[in-house]
């Protein structure tokens, strides 16, 4: 079966735009889905759904032979946009604490900012470190944007997100500095 060349470039694309319907929902789902639960179930699997094409769009490139520098460079960005919209979210509403998202989010971004400086020199693909933080990520915040404290109680449901929110965290530095590591001991070898 062939498929076409962009189309997981294109899975990576519509990552972004789902990034900003799933931050405008989830603020009106309200705190724990309180003002709207119907909207914050919405914006959970819509989270879910967006999350899961990062394995797609993979998939497809490795499997068809069509991994592409496009495709090395956006596809984190995208996921970052997505995540960094449920850390936000999240933090706006209450529901988790700011300082765990701007750890999160000054490693996120700051990496970020290094792909795209030297993206014209070489592109920087996710090492397994970062793979294994963006699916825990994924989890995470699919576990904390669904409005499951409905069936588990408010008080299960907050454990359970925090202890979820410290590993993510902790999983966040190491690959950050795993990141960096690299960056270092390849800039020595040039």
């Amino acid at each position: 079966m062939a498929i076409p060349r962009q189309l997981p470039n294109a899975i990576t694309v519509a990552r972004i735009p789902l990034a900003v319907v799933f931050f405008v929902l989830l603020l009106l789902g309200g705190t724990y889905g309180l003002d709207d639960i119907a909207v914050r179930w919405v914006a959970a699997v819509l989270f879910i759904v967006a999350i899961s094409t990062d394995w797609v769009d993979g998939y497809l490139a490795r499997r068809y032979e069509i991994v592409s520098d496009f495709g090395k460079l956006w596809d984190p960005i995208a996921d970052k946009l997505l995540t960094g919209a449920g850390f936000i979210g999240l933090a706006v509403l209450g529901e988790l604490d700011w300082w765990i998202v701007i750890i999160i989010l000054i490693r996120e971004w700051g990496i970020t900012v290094h792909r795209l400086v030297v993206a014209k020199e070489h592109v920087v693909a996710a090492a397994w470190m970062g793979k294994i933080k963006t699916a825990v990520q994924g989890v995470a915040l699919s576990w904390a944007v669904l409005p499951l404290h409905v069936f588990i109680g408010i008080d299960a449901w907050v454990i359970v997100t925090l202890v979820l929110m410290v590993i993510v965290l902790i999983l966040t530095v190491a690959s950050g500095i795993d990141y960096i590591v690299a960056q270092v001991r390849g800039s020595r070898q040039s």
